[in-house]
């Protein structure tokens, strides 16, 4: 059983994502909240494999909330999806920072909010491929034109690396991947393993932001 926390301070958006989420085998919501402070205090109690988490809440922002459950200075780390708007993007970069593993627009359909948990269970990518390019294209060409700098890895990756970075970052499943390089799954896994562990990302996503924000996109 999948266990859910969400956090919204919309009583119908969780009311809606809690129907839906309910409507599935295999998915227990184990609480909704309206707030920041009760997310952090829900979650710490009951464990949850998965909390959908709102940015703008009273009490403490989404933002510091999953900071404090899934930041990097965290021993037990929550996974932690955000459910934003597209006009809110400009926090993104910053929840990447915190801990964030993926995102959901609060838009979204029964079949992506299903998505999006169970590819958190499995630790793969967390949103569908359009919605990851659209934000990370968004945060990778800042408003001043000038590309912030990223720390280079001290191990260079190798072609087949960056290959499998860079269909990572446009939003391809593992299995997508293997099919468009023509690897097994395990030899994907193997080299996108190796690349995160070189830039030093902690998931998926932090790997696409990798490769948007370095310029690997660009070639």
């Amino acid at each position: 059983m999948i266990r859910v926390l969400i956090a919204d301070d919309q009583e119908m958006v969780r009311a809606g994502f809690r129907m839906i989420l309910e409507s599935q085998d295999g998915i227990e919501v184990v609480a909704d909240v309206a707030n920041g402070i009760d997310a952090v205090r829900e979650a710490r109690e009951k464990r949850p494999d998965v909390c959908l988490m709102d940015i703008r809440m009273p009490g403490i922002t989404g933002l510091e909330a999953t900071k404090q459950l899934a930041g990097p200075d965290v021993t037990d780390p929550i996974k932690v999806v955000v459910v934003t708007t597209f006009d809110l993007d400009e926090y993104v970069e910053q929840a990447l920072a915190y801990g964030a593993s993926g995102f959901l627009l609060k838009d979204a359909g029964p079949a992506l909010l299903i998505e999006a948990i169970h590819a958190a269970v499995r630790g793969d990518a967390l949103v569908s491929p359009q919605i990851t390019v659209r934000l990370l294209k968004h945060f990778s060409q800042p408003k001043e034109k000038v590309r912030p700098k990223v720390a280079q890895p001290k191990e260079g990756l190798t072609e087949r690396e960056l290959d499998v970075v860079r269909a990572t970052a446009k939003g391809l499943t593992n299995t997508e991947i293997g099919q468009e390089l023509f690897m097994s799954l395990s030899t994907v896994k193997t080299h996108l393993a190796a690349a995160q562990s070189k830039i030093n990302a902690r998931n998926r996503v932090e790997t696409a932001a990798w490769a948007w924000r370095s310029g690997l996109m660009d070639e």
